[in-house]
């Protein structure tokens, strides 16, 4: 159950008294039923934590663009830093990333990369060493990654287009170049940057600690969403590594691959996530204030706008349903990745802005929340792969035909 501080509960002229709407949760197609009886008890765990301690403190570190460090102890206590590898299942996982999309986007951003792409590269692709050296840390939360690929000339067009080079020398590779749009760059312990090693041409990930000489991250401010997520403009001059920080399964570019796939499946999680929130909002809202003497709520418009952020909501969290059981199956590709991640952000979009709309003038600011997530929905439209970038892939393999040059 929510409170009403969490649900974005207002406060209308005339005091009335609070009674929980209908399918307080908005599940209507009973998702959570699909969880063994182990993880659904822990799934409410984390939501109740979630809704009453995250929520509602996230809006004063979204406005003055800040992390929240003070949460991380408590996420890590519910296993959040550690989802990728503690056995749960992929519905599991993926209902996490809703549950914390619903309380805030950023941390939800945070969380995802974190375990996709930071955990799942050193699990998967790293050395023995590596996996001792950094991965209870990172489990733990008490120490972040950041996933540098991303370039100031090179977003869509990366895989070709990496111009960050690694030379080895000796002992030591020397990392040069630059990243953009790095999630966590400013307060990671160490940073995965891929680079193309001059001698072969090949992109290869390596772990370069943030301390290490010649490493600067500058956070890019004024953004009009996932203000809490610290991205950072990087620069690598000539920066110096032990040999031994090359990844050894990220010794080609294609070795990432399905740890990108998966990557942007997730934000179809947080699709859901996002637009679950602006069904909470928006019905609070139109349940606590009146107008012309009556709710909000008792009005045909705002109706037919709760009931359609509604359907869009659980369309994409069914939609995210069917391919968690695609992935645990192990049969998820990068057209299935690409056409939820695109679809859910379009419904996103549409969502939000829905949303509000049905708030008038108060959904603009972010003391209703509302004005939140309309920034934060666009961040999704457009990051791991655009909205057009993703239709492209989806186009392409069922036509078999290239649009991208």
């Amino acid at each position: 159950m929510l409170d009403d501080k969490a649900a974005g509960t207002v406060t209308s002229g005339a005091a009335t008294e609070h009674v929980l709407p209908p399918y307080p949760e908005a599940d209507l197609m009973h998702v959570i039923d699909l969880l063994p009886a182990g993880e659904r008890a822990r799934y409410l765990e984390i939501r109740e934590f979630l809704q009453t301690r995250i929520r509602a403190a996230s809006i004063d570190y979204w406005n003055r663009e800040e992390f929240p460090f003070g949460l991380l102890a408590d996420m890590a206590k519910l296993g959040l830093g550690g989802l990728q590898t503690d056995g749960s299942s992929k519905l599991f996982k993926g209902l996490m990333y809703t549950e914390i999309a619903r309380a805030d986007v950023s941390l939800s951003a945070l969380v995802g990369i974190h375990n996709e792409l930071i955990v799942g590269m050193i699990d998967e692709l790293g050395s023995p060493e590596q996996k001792r050296r950094w991965l209870p840390g990172l489990e733990a939360l008490t120490q972040l990654g950041a996933f540098a690929l991303t370039e100031p000339d090179h977003g869509s067009d990366i895989a070709g287009g990496l111009s960050t080079t690694a030379r080895r020398d000796g002992g030591e590779w020397v990392i040069s170049g630059a990243k953009r749009w790095i999630g966590a760059g400013t307060i990671a312990d160490f940073a995965l940057v891929w680079a193309r090693d001059e001698s072969d041409g090949q992109i290869k990930g390596f772990i370069v600690e943030t301390d290490r000489p010649g490493y600067s991250a500058t956070k890019i401010s004024n953004k009009i969403g996932l203000r809490i997520m610290q991205n950072a403009d990087i620069v690598l001059d000539d920066v110096r590594i032990p040999a031994e920080n090359l990844l050894p399964g990220a010794t080609e570019f294609s070795r990432a691959n399905d740890l990108l796939r998966d990557s942007r499946a997730w934000v179809g999680w947080q699709a859901a996530g996002i637009q679950l929130a602006a069904f909470d909002i928006a019905r609070s809202y139109a349940l606590e204030r009146h107008q012309f003497g009556k709710e909000l709520a008792r009005f045909q418009l705002v109706q037919q706008q709760l009931a359609d952020i509604l359907g869009n909501a659980n369309a994409s969290l069914s939609m995210m349903v069917e391919l968690a059981r695609i992935q645990q199956a192990g049969k998820l590709e990068m057209v299935q990745a690409a056409m939820c991640k695109a679809t859910t952000t379009r419904l996103a979009r549409s969502s939000v802005a829905m949303g509000r709309s049905l708030l008038g003038g108060n959904g603009i600011t972010t003391d209703y929340e509302m004005g939140k997530l309309f920034g934060d929905a666009e961040i999704l439209y457009t990051y791991e792969g655009s909205y057009e970038i993703n239709s492209m892939i989806v186009a392409r393999a069922v036509t078999g035909k290239s649009a991208f040059v």
